[in-house]
């Protein structure tokens, strides 16, 4: 089992203070910074894009970052996540008829290439492209917004997924994660456990991260 990570997500944060807020973070000892990108079409929701990514690469952290395109479009930002220094870039199975060139496109750029899957999505698809995979994103809420209450049949779908790709990928989830749920999602063997307001809506994010890694 790999070491459990957690990443502490942008869109929670204090976007009148985000420079303060993600170095305060980082110091409190979140393992990634996932930014969730948004465009109110794939999503009821917009978030952030071009100007927010620039501007956390401008800021030449050393905190890994993890890119969550929630779009229609996602392979529009490939270049931005390179010039950005993105870790990982993952894109929604829902959102790419040609996946298979789409993961590779991504590795080929030299980043990490992630696929994210909503609830209602089987992920039997990844039996085709897990070759190019290094990270499968399982939702447990309906994106869009965060807050939301887990959804618990995402257990079973992380362990499926477990068994389908073995040790080596990593397995992240995303959505109503908090420390009664993430025991859960690592039992089922998740190991990146990804929180916004669990996080960013506690006063101390240092006991806030110590309570989901658990």
């Amino acid at each position: 089992m790999n070491k459990v990570l957690v990443s502490a997500s942008v869109l929670s944060a204090d976007f009148l203070h985000l420079a303060e807020d993600v170095n305060k973070v980082i110091t409190a000892g979140t393992d990634q910074l996932h930014l969730d990108v948004m465009d109110g079409h794939f999503v009821p929701n917009l978030s952030f894009g071009v100007p927010v990514i620039g501007a956390l690469a401008k800021m030449g952290l050393s905190t890994p970052l993890d890119a969550h395109f929630m779009v229609n479009n996602p392979m529009d930002y490939l270049d931005l996540c390179v010039k950005s220094k993105v870790d990982i870039m993952t894109i929604h199975a829902e959102v790419c008829p040609h996946l298979h060139r789409c993961l590779g496109a991504i590795r080929q750029a030299g980043l990490k290439a992630g696929v994210a899957f909503n609830p209602g999505t089987s992920v039997e698809t990844l039996a085709y492209v897990k070759d190019l995979v290094d990270f499968v994103l399982i939702m447990s809420v309906n994106p869009g917004f965060s807050g939301q209450k887990f959804i618990n049949s995402a257990l079973d779908k992380i362990a499926l997924v477990r068994k389908m790709l073995g040790s080596e990928v990593r397995i992240g989830v995303d959505g109503g994660v908090t420390p009664q749920t993430a025991p859960l999602c690592v039992q089922a063997g998740a190991d990146v456990l990804i929180a916004a307001t669990a996080i960013f809506g506690k006063d101390d994010y240092s006991e806030a991260i110590r309570a989901i890694r658990g």
